[in-house]
């Protein structure tokens, strides 16, 4: 028995182990054919001689039902000169059965050793059913901290608590956070998320979840204090192949910016010598343009998306920070739904969102906080009653008429801005790194078209965007903010290949 128990040990997958191994061990002790049956009456192992039609015959048939219904606990009958004994495994219904086919009535030592092959495997399915329990806790575990990391992206803690009811995260009493970007295999993302997990399924005060877009990256919300910032850095000292962003210290209602400065400073530690960046960028471009003429040039371009349904307005915002393919896994939608969503968009606003100068436009105007709606679209007023005496109505102060976007890039607090952001590239020594981004944005983000425009490889731009990664402190994928600051930056300064991107959204 002490080999049979080490049989049960061993890890799934392995020669010999599970029910197919202890089916062999046991034909080899008494030269018989063995099954067992599950609980609907199929059969789930066997030895491979053993013949199936055997228990389909009526009298095995009806035994095996009444085994299964938990009425026998074992139960034997022949077939011709072969004897085939049914034994009940476990003890709660409904119940699988152990089958043993002998050439030959077996000897009372053998149908004892059948008997207790009847508890070794009983115990290997109690530890199947565990380890099964396990990974479904674990799947709902991932499931609720997505669930709350997605309702604190959209700025909404009451939906967050409202999903985590009855178990809530300590991270949702905490007043700021900052977001940790993990850089790793995707095949340590769940064994780090375990690894700190706590009995509820958070990590203490901070939050792990596994980013459902980016196969490599575990973003960690981690309010200051947490014991669990230390270790990350220390687990990016010990792993070569790691690489962290951390964002700067923001309110739980900012957490979708927390992220994305997050996403900046992993770019810039991807290539730095400890793989480690804090954030270092500065205000965003749409906090620095004048509230009123920003916010009614915001509300004038995205009026016509008012009758679209709010998931294409949805899809669309994310589309501006990930790639398709990540928007149709993370709603859980076909790619062909996120284009047909981004094509509605594309269509009520006469742009084309695979250009980078549209997209930054885009991005922008939803970046800003909503304006009053344009003048003709705002409901009619109600005319008194008749019976009152009529009064001229107060016509309300006319809205100034939205202004064009290039007036609001050429506001002084735009080009400062853009300055800033560009500084890094303004050197000499920087020079081919310039020309490369230039004529990248210019190439509408395709790095073929820029190479060859250039004269250079595509490896060589490649190597010289990671680069202007480092000294922008922007992530410059090819979908997200850090490409359409850029293009913004670009578009502001005198010397912008981007030109006329975008002016149809004027």
């Amino acid at each position: 028995m002490d080999e049979l128990l080490r049989l049960i040990t061993r890890p799934a997958g392995a020669p010999g182990a599970g029910a197919d191994g202890v089916l062999a061990w046991l034909r080899t002790r008494v030269d018989a054919e063995a099954a067992v049956v599950g609980t609907d009456g199929a059969v789930t192992a066997a030895t491979p001689g053993f013949p199936g039609e055997v228990l389909a015959r009526p009298e095995p048939a009806a035994l095996l039902g009444r085994l299964t219904a938990g009425r026998l606990a074992s139960a034997a009958t022949g077939d011709g000169p072969r004897a085939l004994r049914l034994e009940r495994i476990g003890s709660r219904a409904p119940y699988r059965v152990l089958a043993v086919l002998w050439p030959r009535p077996p000897d009372r030592a053998g149908a004892a050793l059948a008997a207790r092959v009847c508890g070794v495997l009983d115990l290997l399915f109690r530890a199947g059913e565990t380890d099964a329990a396990r990974r479904e806790y674990e799947r709902k575990a991932r499931q609720v901290r997505l669930g709350v990391f997605m309702a604190l992206m959209a700025g909404d803690i009451l939906l967050a608590r409202r999903m985590s009811s009855g178990a809530r995260p300590p991270l949702l009493d905490c007043e700021r956070l900052r977001v940790h970007l993990l850089r790793c295999a995707p095949a340590d993302r769940d064994r780090l998320a375990r690894a700190y997990q706590d009995g509820a399924g958070f990590h203490g005060r901070a939050l792990m979840v596994r980013c459902p877009v980016y196969d490599e990256h575990l973003i960690c919300l981690i309010p200051d204090g947490e014991p669990l910032a230390g270790e990350l850095r220390a687990l990016v000292g010990e792993n070569p192949a790691y690489a962290l962003g951390i964002s700067t210290d923001q309110p739980l209602t900012a957490t979708a910016e927390a992220y994305e400065q997050a996403r900046h400073a992993l770019a810039v530690a991807r290539t730095g010598e400890d793989r480690l960046a804090g954030y270092e960028g500065r205000e965003p471009l749409d906090r620095l343009l004048p509230p009123g003429p920003a916010a009614r040039w915001a509300a004038a371009l995205l009026a016509p998306l008012e009758p679209l349904p709010g998931v294409a307005v949805e899809v669309t915002r994310l589309a501006l920070r990930f790639p398709r393919a990540g928007v149709a896994r993370l709603l859980g939608l076909s790619r062909t739904t996120v284009t047909a969503h981004l094509r509605r968009v594309e269509t009520a606003l006469g742009m084309d969102l695979r250009t980078v100068g549209d997209r930054a436009t885009l991005h922008l105007a939803l970046a800003l906080p909503p304006g009053p709606p344009p003048a003709d679209s705002r409901p009619a007023r109600a005319e008194p009653p008749a019976e009152l005496p009529a009064e001229p109505p107060a016509e309300p102060p006319a809205e100034p008429p939205a202004e064009p976007l290039a007036a609001l890039l050429a506001t002084e607090a735009a080009r400062r801005w853009a300055r800033a952001l560009l500084r890094p590239l303004a050197g000499p020594e920087q020079a081919r790194v310039r020309a490369t981004v230039h004529a990248w944005i210019g190439a509408n983000t395709d790095v073929r078209r820029t190479a060859l425009a250039l004269g250079i490889s595509r490896t060589t731009v490649t190597a010289h965007l990671r680069r202007a990664e480092g000294l922008l402190h922007r992530d410059l994928s090819a979908t997200g903010a850090g490409v359409h600051e850029l293009a913004l930056a670009l578009r502001i300064s005198v010397s912008s290949p981007v030109g006329d991107s975008g002016q149809r959204a004027q």
